[in-house]
């Protein structure tokens, strides 16, 4: 058996779980979990100076991307994001990208016009996505139009995955088995 030194073996696996990819999947909060777990409130910037409050989403579903220039699968994460963004924003949904990055919003914004995320990036820090509970990167955090963490998304997520749990958050219907959805 070949074992990779011991430095190489750790640095991979802490670049595995600073990017998320070790822990993919979804953790559902749940309803009564979500009220007792407030999603913090913040005011962070974007690229062109404006402030956002998450408080001022109040009453909408809001999905929270962390993600960092850094971390390769986050760009990956971009083209499912941009298309649930352009589908769902007239329906009481927001995205926000908000970048960990440490570099400042010259580096975060060469990396967005180069990957072209069309929804609001902000920028953030590794700070604020642990108080959301985010143990790596990309991590979605769904928050519900009551303002509760209602689920925590670690690692790449699929349009229609996200979609679903839009709806479940909106309380849309599900269709029947053999209803087109």
């Amino acid at each position: 058996m070949i074992r990779a030194p011991r430095p190489l073996w750790t640095l991979g696996l802490a670049l595995v779980l600073a990017c998320g990819a070790g822990g993919e999947g979804a953790a559902p909060v749940g309803e009564e979990a979500a009220a007792a777990n407030p999603a913090p409130d913040f005011s962070l910037s974007d690229l062109d100076g404006n402030t956002v409050e998450l408080s001022a989403l109040r009453g909408q579903v809001v999905v929270i991307d962390f993600w960092a220039t850094w971390c390769p699968p986050c760009e990956f994460q971009i083209p499912v994001l941009n298309e649930v963004y352009e589908a769902e924003r007239t329906a009481g949904v927001e995205i926000l990208g908000v970048s960990v990055d440490t570099e400042g919003p010259d580096v975060v914004r060469a990396y967005v016009e180069k990957h072209g995320a069309s929804y609001p990036i902000l920028l953030g820090s590794e700070k604020l996505a642990r108080q959301f509970g985010a143990p790596g990167f990309p991590a979605l955090i769904l928050v519900g139009p009551d303002g509760g963490i209602e689920q925590i998304h670690v690692g790449l997520i699929e349009a229609p995955e996200l979609r679903e749990a839009i709806a479940d958050l909106r309380g849309d219907p599900v269709p029947a088995a053999d209803e087109p959805a």
